[in-house]
């Protein structure tokens, strides 16, 4: 039993990993999800989530941000706007 929970655990932390890694994309995405659930349009948070997107795979294309030394700039390269 033990080892399923470390089993869940870790699943769950990779999870949140990849949600934060993502950022703004997943987070605009679901809202605009959660709005077309619940009845609203959610036209608007689709389209930021387009616009991190882009954001996004500039980022990625930058070479000056391709190593290492940068890892830890998902605070700014994912930011919601």
């Amino acid at each position: 039993m033990t080892e399923y929970i470390v089993i869940v655990a870790l699943i769950a932390v990779a999870a949140i990993g990849v949600y934060q890694l993502f950022g703004a994309t997943i987070r605009n995405q679901t809202a605009g999800i959660a709005m077309e659930v619940s009845g609203k349009n959610g036209t608007a948070a689709i389209a930021k989530a387009g616009g991190a997107a882009t954001k996004a795979e500039t980022a990625a294309k930058d070479t000056a941000k391709n190593s290492l030394s940068t890892y830890g700039d998902q605070a700014t390269t994912g930011k919601q706007d």
